[in-house]
């Protein structure tokens, strides 16, 4: 056949509106051609019969069409008729943009893939003109026969049968616009495709021309993704893996490939002394259409109450007929002013650049409990600073009141909400960590792995936890659900290396742990995980290379003083020795116990260990299945040190 006769009835084609800038019409003409080759039922304001009401005439178009094509351009982004219209189709859902000459698209729409036209040069059969009917039958869900792409064979004349494409239900759904890139991507490449009930809270960006407020945005975008987590019928991804497309260039369906999840959650934060306007857009990850869009003006005091909206509605829009779930501790607060401090201690806390900023981290916290005693959420967070500086900043004589401080406001945290999970999941890290209390901390660890199954840090902490007392089974459950939570962590592949290694596992810890290199090649003791694993496989040469590699002293100096001796190098192991004694004191005797125990030197290893208990050195917490340990063993007095820190 030739022409148009393979092309279905003209009743049965879909129908898009196309809103362009007068400016851009001579290029517009063009492209309603050539659509309407493709099988489409353009409709454009040259339809707009003489008298008739214009604005009437436009918004009963857009209303009974199947799809809005917006042409983004420079003259089109400062159209009110464009924005409008835009706005419209991307309420309905149904929106398919193009960009005719590159322009980024305004504000509220760069979430969206828009197709390229800078290059097309009106070719009915492009690239350009397919990738936009399919956009419009992934709106429509109608069957579409398409016209194929042109080819350098048909450029040069050669003659090529048309083919018919039919896209309809669940393939038009992603086979549209932003299909192909999908497409490329690798979605369609034999990976398991996105859980249905996944969603990813992007980082919402900040409009209020004011970078020290970043804080504020990015507080509210890990305050819905933790609302959304406690849902246990949906699958959140964390905050940590969702941050790193803070700023990305790249289209909603190549991020939600990334992340694995089928929908995306966005938006924009612009604050103004009391008022904020909130605007939030949640994005199918197939197709890159919008499904639910909603702006928000509120005073700064209806601040909680539009996050729960937002994410009670996102929830519903995920999860058909959502059951509302059983009343979950969320250790808030109904203070604006303590929820600002919480959020700027949290901002620092999560940055954690040097003891100054942990102190100030503090210092906010606080001052949010100054104003709420009872802000469950903020006791947690001091108790985890407090247990920071104590690990990595604090003096041996302040050691003791920093965990006890650690511990006492964990035990406030869960006092005042019982089933926050991160509460209880801090109190089991003070409790073992700070206390070496592994006895105490099973009980809040337990109960936080029942309440955050959404939480991959909360599930991870349990993992390590389950790991130290050889629990084998329930720490690779939990680590596995913190991976498809936090994918792109590398804090989170770390620890996935370390429970393996905990468990014997000398292979299988090494690829979580270069993982880690490959996202965070700075990513401290990774490299020294990997060489206490080669070591174990009697790889001693390649393990002092990784040793080397590790950039924390506490790590590497060990490590070197196993290793050189290992290898018969006596001058090189003492050395090491020496300067981890000299640089790090007994900060790192349970360090030096492990080295004095390959050495063979027993006696000189159980007296660190005892003196290293008295001390609450956390380095203890690994004792329990450590090679390093091994030649300790069959020593009483080795199983009295366990016995004393509460593994069974």
């Amino acid at each position: 056949m030739s022409g148009h006769d393979d092309l279905p009835a003209e009743g049965a084609r879909p129908k898009a509106f196309l809103s362009y800038a007068r400016a851009d019409k001579a290029q517009a003409v063009k492209l309603v051609a050539a659509l309407e080759q493709a099988g489409l039922d353009i409709w454009w304001d040259t339809r707009i019969e003489g008298g008739a009401a214009f604005a009437q005439k436009i918004a009963s178009a857009l209303d009974s069409c199947d799809a809005v094509i917006v042409l983004w351009s420079d003259a089109s982004i400062r159209s009110d008729w464009v924005l409008d219209e835009a706005s419209r189709g991307r309420k309905l859902r149904k929106l398919v943009p193009a960009s005719l000459d590159g322009t980024p698209p305004p504000l509220g729409f760069g979430q969206y893939h828009a197709i390229k036209l800078s290059e097309w040069t009106g070719d009915p059969r492009a690239t350009e003109i397919v990738e936009i009917a399919r956009g419009v039958a992934a709106a429509s869900g109608q069957a579409l026969y398409e016209l194929p792409v042109a080819t350098a064979a048909q450029a040069s004349g050669a003659t090529i049968s048309r083919r018919k494409v039919l896209i309809a239900g669940v393939g038009a759904a992603i086979a549209g616009g932003a299909g192909l890139t999908a497409w490329k991507q690798g979605l369609f490449s034999g990976l398991h495709p996105a859980a249905g009930n996944s969603v990813a809270v992007l980082p919402f960006e900040n409009l209020s021309g004011d970078k020290d407020q970043e804080y504020f945005s990015d507080g509210l975008s890990e305050e819905l993704r933790a609302t959304l987590a406690r849902n246990l019928k949906l699958l959140v991804m964390a905050q940590s893996s969702s941050a790193k497309f803070r700023n990305s260039k790249e289209d909603a369906v190549s991020i939600a490939a990334a992340l694995g999840v089928a929908f995306l959650l966005g938006g924009s934060v612009r604050r103004a002394g009391d008022v904020v306007r909130i605007t939030a857009d949640l994005i199918d990850g197939q197709t890159g259409f919008s499904r639910w869009s909603q702006m928000f003006d509120r005073g700064l005091r209806d601040i909680f109450a539009v996050q729960t909206e937002i994410a009670n509605t996102v929830a519903t829009a995920l999860v058909a007929q959502v059951a509302p779930e059983s009343e979950v501790e969320t250790g808030g607060t109904t203070s604006v002013e303590a929820y600002d401090a919480y959020l700027r201690g949290r901002a620092l806390m999560y940055t954690s650049i040097d003891e100054a900023s942990d102190r100030e981290a503090l210092a906010q916290f606080d001052a949010a409990l100054g104003i709420d005693p009872n802000y469950a959420a903020a006791h947690a967070a001091k108790s985890q600073v407090l247990t920071t500086l104590a690990n990595q900043y604090g003096q041996l004589e302040e050691l003791g009141s920093l965990y006890a401080g650690a511990v006492s406001e964990a035990r406030r945290a869960i006092e005042i909400a019982p089933d926050y999970a991160e509460g209880q999941s801090t109190l089991g890290f003070t409790l073992f960590q700070g206390q070496l209390d592994s006895h105490a901390a099973r009980e809040p660890f337990e109960r936080s792995r029942q309440l955050g199954a959404g939480d991959s840090v909360v599930l991870a902490r349990y993992s390590l936890y389950c790991a130290r007392n050889g629990r084998k089974r329930e720490a690779a459950e939990a680590m596995d659900r913190a991976l498809v939570l936090d994918k792109l962590n590398p804090l989170i592949y770390r620890a996935a290396g370390m429970i393996r290694y905990a468990a014997a596992d000398w292979d299988g810890s090494i690829p979580p742990l270069r993982k880690t290199l490959e996202m965070n090649p700075r990513m401290p003791r990774a490299h020294a995980a990997i060489a206490d694993a080669l070591l174990m496989l009697n790889r001693a040469a390649e393990a002092r290379a990784e040793y080397l590699a590790e950039p924390l002293p506490d790590a590497r100096l060990p490590g070197l003083a196993i290793v050189e001796h290992r290898l018969g190098n006596e001058d090189a192991a003492k050395a090491a020795m020496s300067r981890l004694v000299i640089e790090q004191g007994d900060r790192t005797l349970y360090q030096q116990a492990q080295v004095l125990a390959q050495w063979g030197e027993k006696e000189a290893a159980i007296d660190a260990l005892q003196r290293a208990l008295r001390l609450n050195d956390s380095g203890l917490i690994y004792s329990r299945n450590d090679p390093m340990l091994d030649p300790l063993r069959d020593d009483p007095r080795f199983a009295q040190l366990l016995n004393s820190i509460g593994f069974d």
